[in-house]
């Protein structure tokens, strides 16, 4: 279609509402920064005066020139009974000096007289005096028809005559709500066609909560029908289920439906803006999230594996590096050779899929499945799997005990751990102890003291999480435990597993295949 559809962002002001999301000032600036990177057309960054913090950041944005992106300050119409120029929230708007003045107005007559509390005319005065006060500070004034559809729904002829008055007060854009996220698609494309009609030479966009799950899919029909704007979040985080995720639709209008949306070299940025987000939101990208998501391009299955390494359109939508994604082919009991051969290949390591030796893998791998491992979230355990089985794994140490004992007297508020460790490298013995928080902090502890005089690289690894899950729940207390570390060393992240019966042993198991990959992947970056 190549028409151009605008991106409002608004995750700094949205997307902060989410529970357990606090951003800073300075997590807002790189946010905004990355944002104009990316090629978004404006950046909603909060509503000045409301507090304090939004009230800083639009002191320092004054000094702050983004290449792309236009600064969006947010609002509301004037309060009842108040002038405009009386009003100090919409002086705060003013203050702010952003490029552009975004404000809400109320187009449901149930929120007009039961929360605003006055007349459905004093509203739509309140709707046209505002736009046309702040339209002589600023160049554009964007309106937000705040519950719009159901609004419409109720009483279509006066959400109408918002917009009417709306775009008599010298609205440039008319953005259609859907506040309480509970419309379905049908709905919006047939409500948001009827407001185009109505108002041919207005330029219309939609904003969408995920309240019924259908956030994309509405932003995505409204487009359809006419709206030429859409607001939205990264990542979809926003109140309450949140906002219509900008990581769906801006790849859904631009690689689907072929409107021009962000440039095209930075689409393939979309995963890195996406995880950017999630890190500084604390708030983790579900590993199934379309596009962006761990998983979105990940098969399991051998027939899936074999299929998409010879034709990738077979199980991919799109290719995965249009949206700096990539492809996953992960292990497990539903795995066959050509999920094998393409690990394999993935480590350089180019084999015959014919191989015996690729057949005696693909059973080992299955037979350790059987007893309780999970590789698909253990990709450092099953590359040194993959590399021990060609023989392509130094032995880094040699244990030959560890010992952890727990202890609690009466006195102790919490029980002591301690642990030993004896090993020899390359026929150098090391005998150590340590203490820690628990069993397994204690034998991480005391072989990491063993081996950092060997090798102190290892002093960059951190342990970030520990997850414990029960194999065969039916056994009781002698069931197996499936121990997973995830780590780190700073540059990269990687996780390892460990079975057994003995939540230590488990432990221990996961702990050296954690150094023994550090030690591996140092080493090969060093040749």
């Amino acid at each position: 279609m190549s028409e151009k559809v605008y991106i409002y962002d608004t995750t700094l002001r949205d997307g902060s509402q989410a529970e357990g999301v606090n951003f800073s000032i300075e997590d807002k600036l790189r946010i905004i920064k990355k944002l104009d990177e990316f090629g978004i057309d404006y950046i909603e960054c909060g509503w000045p005066g409301s507090n304090p913090k939004d009230t800083l950041l639009f002191e320092k944005l004054k000094n702050i020139k983004l290449n792309y992106s236009k600064i969006v300050a947010f609002g509301a119409t004037r309060r009842p009974g108040k002038k405009p120029e009386e009003d100090p929230q919409l002086e705060n708007l003013i203050k702010a000096q952003p490029q552009i003045i975004t404000i809400f107005g109320k187009s449901w007559d149930l929120h007009v007289l039961e929360a605003l509390r006055t007349t459905l005319e004093e509203n739509l005065d309140m709707v046209a005096g505002s736009i046309a006060y702040l339209k002589r500070y600023v160049p554009e004034v964007i309106f937000d028809a705040e519950h719009f559809f159901d609004g419409y729904k109720r009483n279509p002829e006066y959400a109408i005559k918002v917009i009417q008055y709306a775009l008599e007060g010298g609205a440039d854009w008319i953005v259609l709500c859907d506040t309480n996220g509970g419309c379905l698609p049908h709905e919006v494309y047939e409500i948001t066609k009827k407001v185009v009609e109505s108002f041919p030479e207005a330029k219309i966009g939609i904003h969408a909560h995920n309240d019924a799950d259908t956030a994309v899919a509405n932003s995505i029909m409204a487009v359809l029908a006419g709206a030429r704007q859409v607001h939205g979040t990264i990542n979809g985080i926003g109140e309450r289920t949140g906002n219509a995720n900008l990581c769906s639709i801006i790849p859904n209008l631009q690689l689907k439906l072929g409107f021009k949306v962000v440039p095209e070299e930075n689409l393939k940025k979309l995963t890195e803006l996406s995880h950017f987000v999630a890190e500084i939101s604390n708030m983790p990208v579900p590993r199934n999230m379309p596009y962006v998501g761990g998983s979105a391009f990940a098969h399991k299955a051998g027939v899936h594996a074999s299929a998409v390494m010879k034709r990738s359109e077979t199980y991919e939508h799109i290719d995965p590096s249009l949206v700096g994604n990539r492809r996953k082919i992960t292990v497990s009991d539903l795995s066959g050779k050509s999920n094998i051969v393409y690990k394999l290949r993935e480590m350089g390591i180019e084999v015959d899929e014919k191989s015996p030796e690729v057949l005696k893998l693909v059973e080992k791998i299955k037979e350790l499945e059987k007893e309780g491992y999970h590789f698909e979230a253990a990709e450092a355990s099953f590359e040194l799997l993959c590399k021990r089985h060609f023989g392509l794994v130094r032995n880094y140490f040699d244990l030959d005990a560890y010992r952890v004992l727990i202890a609690k007297r009466s006195t102790d508020e919490l029980p002591v751990s301690e642990a030993t460790v004896r090993l020899s490298v390359g026929g150098v013995k090391e005998h150590t102890a340590s203490l820690g928080n628990g069993p397994v902090s204690a034998l991480d502890m005391a072989l990491r003291k063993a081996l950092e005089e060997f090798y102190p690289n290892l002093k960059e690894v951190q342990l970030i999480d520990y997850k414990v899950r029960i194999v065969n729940e039916s056994e009781g207390t002698s069931a197996k435990v499936r121990v997973l570390i995830e780590s780190t060393d700073g540059k990269r992240k990687w996780g390892t597993v460990g079975v057994s019966e003995n939540i230590i042993e488990a432990s221990w198991i996961a702990l050296t295949d954690s150094i023994v990959y550090k030690l591996m992947k140092d080493e090969e970056e060093m040749e």
